[in-house]
């Protein structure tokens, strides 16, 4: 029996996770130990934790770490603790491999944490490019210690090879965002207007905007500019949903609350939709706006236009669906009623989506459940000739 522990510290990484997980569950041979922490065990992002309860997955530990999120400190903090914490967690769970997706500050202490404990990693999402976040930094390092790689396009697959990976441990898999498009049964336009309290057939733009780590702008600033631009369009109502436990992501969160409460007749806050409404709400939406990775990696695939904000996703390889902006109001207007026009929407509707491949959870569990973890874990550096 090999047992795999999953590592998941927020809703979008665990709704990506999802569809891996169940696939593993249903492998005889192998054990699967869920380790939640970060902002799901907080109750200012939601408690997300309760969301995979309700899904009957099994949750082995629950870790919490989080402190003050609004403060670089809190971030900082937050790592220190998680590096203790998560260290203790795997010493008790003593899984063959620890599961990883992405790129944020949570999944760096626990790759640490594994690292330190001679546990193997198996990494997902590596080789991406985010020049607006300091998550790059963490996604780069957590590839260097990790032993399996899945990423989700072959320039990625080139970039982590480049780093010195054996090509024999990468995959180009596609994203388990993209599955979760084919295979989550989403709500239908009426369905999805009523769980976000909207009026039948009222349009309206989903957004959803981070802290981008690396702007030269406060998060302050980079919302206001976002909501001047947001209230121009006013036969749309705005969904909008949480920042991430970024440093500046609970000011934007309030703001963001405030604003709903001032005014329901055009925006709509929810600190978290889950994975179906989620989708569903991005379906049936005139667009996408804000910084968010699904907006670039799932959205595409969903034939809707998306409005990248801001330098925080810059580097990731996009769809023709997604028209990228500057930070300032104007800007974002501009490129809000690009993605509005007929001629956009017909585009987006027919868009390939670079991230689109098919079975990309069963490859992942191919090599998960089969490969020799003893000669793996045995890493060199791979030097391109």
């Amino acid at each position: 029996m090999r047992t795999i522990c999953i590592f998941t510290g927020t809703r979008a990484e665990y709704g990506l996770l999802r569809p891996l997980i169940r696939a593993l569950e249903r492998e005889s041979e192998i054990a699967v130990r869920l380790l939640v922490t970060g902002s799901h065990c907080a109750d200012t992002h939601g408690a997300t934790w309760r969301e995979i309860a309700e899904d009957g997955i099994a949750v082995h530990e629950r870790i919490e770490v989080l402190m003050d999120s609004a403060t670089h400190a809190g971030v900082y903090t937050a790592m220190g603790l998680g590096m203790i914490r998560y260290g203790d967690a795997l010493m008790r769970i003593a899984p063959d491999l620890l599961v990883l997706l992405g790129d944020r500050y949570e999944a760096f202490s626990a790759a640490a944490a594994a690292t330190v404990c001679t546990i193997p990693i198996a990494h997902l999402h590596g080789g991406e490019l985010t020049y607006g976040a300091i998550d790059d930094s963490f996604r780069h390092a957590i590839t260097k210690m990790s032993h399996l790689h899945f990423a989700s396009t072959d320039a990625y697959r080139d970039r982590i090879i480049q780093l010195g990976e054996d090509p024999d441990c990468v995959f180009a898999v596609g994203a388990l965002g993209v599955e979760n498009v084919r295979s989550v049964e989403l709500h239908d336009e009426y369905e999805t207007a009523r769980r976000l309290r909207l009026e039948p057939r009222q349009p309206y733009l989903l957004a959803t905007f981070h802290p981008a780590t690396r702007s030269a702008l406060s998060a302050e600033d980079q919302l206001d500019a976002l909501l001047d631009a947001l209230d121009r369009f006013e036969d749309h109502v705005v969904v909008v949903t949480g920042a991430n436990a970024d440093a500046g992501g609970l000011s934007i969160n309030r703001r963001l609350a405030e604003r709903a409460a001032r005014n329901p007749e055009r925006y709509r806050f929810f600190m978290s939709l889950g994975t179906q409404l989620y989708l569903s709400a991005a379906r049936h939406a005139s667009a996408v706006v804000g910084n968010s990775s699904s907006a670039i990696i799932e959205v595409p695939s969903l034939g809707v236009p998306s409005v990248d904000i801001g330098p925080r996703q810059a580097g990731r390889v996009r769809a023709e669906s997604v028209i990228s902006c500057g930070e300032d109001s104007a800007r974002i207007v501009e490129a809000i009623r690009q993605a509005l026009t007929p001629g956009f929407r017909d585009l987006a509707a027919r868009a390939a989506n670079p991230y689109d491949r098919p079975g990309t959870s069963a490859k992942i569990v191919r090599e998960l459940v089969s490969r020799d973890l003893t000669a793996m874990s045995l890493k060199t550096f791979h030097d391109r000739c």
